[in-house]
């Protein structure tokens, strides 16, 4: 339990919370640090197959048998959460159908940055993880999204653009990158990643501390939508997580995972897209209301999970397992 508190409160003053709280406060005063749009394209697919790249050299090291009953676990996981937050989203008296399917579609997929930053927290701690984290980030990627369209749309009489839908999600630039790091890396293996590893690795800490400023940046800025959503979306954003979270350290568990394994599940199941889902969802669902979704994945639970979050689920994780 101490080395669980010491990583947590070493997790509050990490540069990762702290950089993202400057850039929340900057915004509050209108300093405008935000990263240009093209910087800011450049550091998403940095991190994008940065993370598939590493993710795929440590899959080729893998076994069918170690990896079936967590790639089951995240599948049910992906099914099971949109679900769950859809169902939640009715007490939410102020929602349409529409909008509670497509705030469900962005909780039910996934967000790389919380992702990455599980990472170097359980890095800098020195927690192992099994090394085909980024398969089970890019398997629960997709079933939110679906799902949550899925309910969103089955009691309208349009047609939806699945065709159109399904492009979006599985040839955009979330999957593309990933899966075409696992592939690269799974291919190259350790020796070809060798070469790439100081760009990758030893860069990724500080690139994603820019990144995350800009993320506080932009939360800062949409903080006042918050007000206008009402307390009880402002309630879920802050709730749901921890269900979603405490589903995916369980499973797991039950997966048979490490305690660093079973601590990426738990974040993944946590946290919500707001890069991979808006796009899709905005094809699919143009009737919804895009800055519902946004504030309350980027301006309420993505800084929650990056600040307790993490921690969080590594405690109950390390409660589970050890």
């Amino acid at each position: 339990m101490d080395q669980s508190l010491n990583n947590a409160l070493g997790n509050l003053t990490s540069v990762s919370v702290l950089v993202f709280i400057l850039g929340f406060i900057a915004a509050r005063f209108k300093s405008d640090i935000r990263i240009p749009d093209p910087v800011y394209q450049i550091i998403s697919v940095y991190l994008l197959f940065g993370i598939g790249l590493k993710g795929g050299v440590s899959l080729r090291h893998s076994t069918l048998d170690g990896i079936a009953k967590p790639v089951i676990a995240t599948l049910i996981l992906g099914c099971l959460i949109p679900a769950l937050a859809f169902f939640a989203l009715r007490f939410v008296k102020s929602l349409n159908e529409i909008d509670r399917g497509a705030i469900a579609a962005h909780y039910g997929s996934t967000s790389l940055v919380t992702f990455t930053a599980a990472l170097v927290f359980l890095d800098n701690a020195k927690i192992e993880y099994e090394g085909f984290a980024t398969a089970l980030l890019t398997i629960m990627e997709i079933p939110g999204i679906i799902i949550g369209i899925f309910l969103a749309t089955r009691h309208l009489n349009r047609q939806v653009s699945w065709s159109i839908s399904l492009k979006e999600i599985v040839l955009g630039k979330t999957i593309i990158l990933l899966v075409g790091g696992l592939v690269v890396g799974a291919i190259s293996g350790d020796a070809g990643y060798a070469r790439v590893e100081p760009f990758f690795v030893n860069l990724l800490p500080g690139i994603l501390a820019l990144f995350l400023m800009h993320l506080g940046y932009l939360a800062g800025l949409r903080i006042h939508v918050i007000k206008e959503t009402g307390v009880g979306l402002f309630a879920f954003a802050l709730l749901f997580p921890f269900v979603s979270g405490t589903l995916g350290v369980v499973g797991g568990y039950l997966a048979g995972l490490s305690v660093g394994g079973a601590t990426v599940l738990g974040v993944l199941a946590a946290s919500a897209s707001y890069i991979a889902a808006p796009a899709a969802v905005g094809i699919a669902l143009p009737e919804a209301n895009p800055s519902l979704s946004i504030t309350t994945s980027l301006g309420i639970t993505f800084p929650l999970n990056l600040t307790i979050g993490i921690p969080t689920f590594y405690t109950l994780a390390h409660l589970l397992i050890s």
